[in-house]
């Protein structure tokens, strides 16, 4: 058996930036990872000579130890222009700022709601945004996104989550907004970043060459007494500091003697899963970067171009677009023929492609795409990583510690772990 001072579990972005603080620390650390890749969400695979990331990445991290990273790659910068499908038309995002395109009727509607709108008289999502933007927007915009993006309806969500990821509503930005298309970008970030050559998973590539990480090692059993963990392929590990990025739930599920209140809590934290469909078109008929799809006849919540954020993820000439489809659970309540038929109608409907200019459409399932955070759930997750602690097992990464977290907290949160 062999002995190791630390042990990380996914060699994801957390578990590299966990490996770099234990090298910086001059502690052997070894990652082991049930894939025979690292990268974790932050990987990417290619289709018939065309690149796609796992879901949407793009980067606008400011923090110094993020960046001292990621700029060892040269990067394209693009500004954080999105867009949003409704109907037959398409508007500029954040869409309640941008209500020129529709019929005045609808504006005023849309307006008289807003300036009518309710008191925020609970914490719940559904009542957030209803304060926020009023009943009419709610009701035809971000409610219905809600439950296309999350798998979950808004009044049973918390609002912990939000923080600048939603446009607070402004009523002199819905007013000018209603009157031009002439509209400031207030999106919370002014630029994104995505690296040149190789996907977004370039950006972690010097963490992965730097690191000693053991492939197709799926951790099955831990004992946290003897600070042993066994992985599938019969290996048993011994540990001084043992570091997981697994899910939660899953690393509950394998630990030994876990309270039972622990396990039942643990079931209680849910994730969404993502249907990818990517497609390849023979054509550069692509321009915009991602937008956000209101209809509920489509299944997908957005979509991004891989080819718009670097020219190097397609054959010259051509150009390509992922959608994401997201379902409660770590099982998609979708069957691969019926989003690939759904995607076609999409692509129809929207305007933007024929079948004649499709290549293909490749389909990938994730079980894990975003935390839920459903009301109370943050009390049942701070009651998991408590136990964790008792047993010196440190959690980091966006499902090690159930956080709505982007790559570069997610690094940070593997990078500080082992300063705590």
């Amino acid at each position: 058996m062999k002995k190791i001072d630390v042990v990380i579990l996914g060699a994801g972005i957390a578990g590299l930036g966990a490996a770099l603080k234990a090298r910086e620390q001059n502690r052997e650390a070894v990652i082991f990872e049930a894939n025979d890749r690292a990268g974790g969400l932050l990987d990417n695979f290619e289709v018939e000579g065309y690149r796609f990331d796992n879901a949407v990445h793009l980067s606008f991290a400011s923090e110094p130890e993020v960046r001292k990273i990621f700029d060892q790659t040269d990067y394209y910068t693009h500004p954080a222009d999105a867009w949003n499908f409704e109907l037959d038309k398409w508007l500029k995002h954040p869409v309640q700022n941008n209500l020129y395109p529709l019929p005045a009727e609808d504006k005023v509607e849309l307006i008289k709601s807003f300036l009518n709108r309710p008191e925020l008289n609970t914490e719940d999502y559904e009542s957030w945004l209803r304060h926020q933007y009023g009943d009419a927007i709610s009701e035809r915009y971000p409610l219905r996104y809600t439950q296309k993006y999350w798998g979950t309806p808004a009044s049973k969500l918390s609002t912990t989550w939000i923080g600048n990821r939603m446009r607070r509503a402004e009523v002199d930005e819905i007013l000018f907004g209603a009157f031009t298309a002439e509209t400031p970008n207030t999106y919370y970030t002014k630029e994104m970043r995505y690296p040149k050559k190789g996907g977004y998973r370039a950006f972690i590539e010097p963490l992965i060459a730097e690191s000693k990480i053991e492939y197709n090692h799926q951790a099955c059993h831990i004992d946290p007494e003897n600070k042993i963990v066994t992985f599938t392929n019969g290996q048993l590990v011994q540990y001084t500091t043992l570091v997981s990025s697994i899910p939660l739930p899953v690393l509950v599920s394998i630990t030994h003697n876990a309270p039972e209140k622990v396990r039942k809590t643990a079931e209680t934290l849910v994730a969404t899963s993502i249907d990818l469909i990517s497609v390849g078109f023979n054509k550069p008929i692509i321009k915009d970067l991602w937008f956000y799809i209101y209809d509920e006849d489509i299944l997908a919540s957005r979509a991004y171009s891989p080819s718009v954020k670097s020219i190097e993820n397609v054959p010259e000439g051509c150009s390509s677009l992922q959608f994401e489809i997201y379902s409660r659970g770590t099982q998609s309540k979708f069957n691969k023929q019926d989003l690939i038929e759904n995607v076609t109608y999409a692509l129809k409907k929207m305007n933007i492609a024929t079948k004649q200019d499709i290549v293909f459409m490749h389909h990938k399932h994730l079980k894990y795409g975003n935390v839920i955070f459903d009301i109370d759930m943050e009390q049942k997750r701070d009651q998991v990583i408590s136990h964790y602690e008792t047993k010196n097992i440190k959690t980091i990464g966006r499902f090690g510690e159930w956080d709505y977290l982007w790559s570069n907290q997610s690094f940070l949160s593997g990078y500080g772990v082992l300063m705590k």
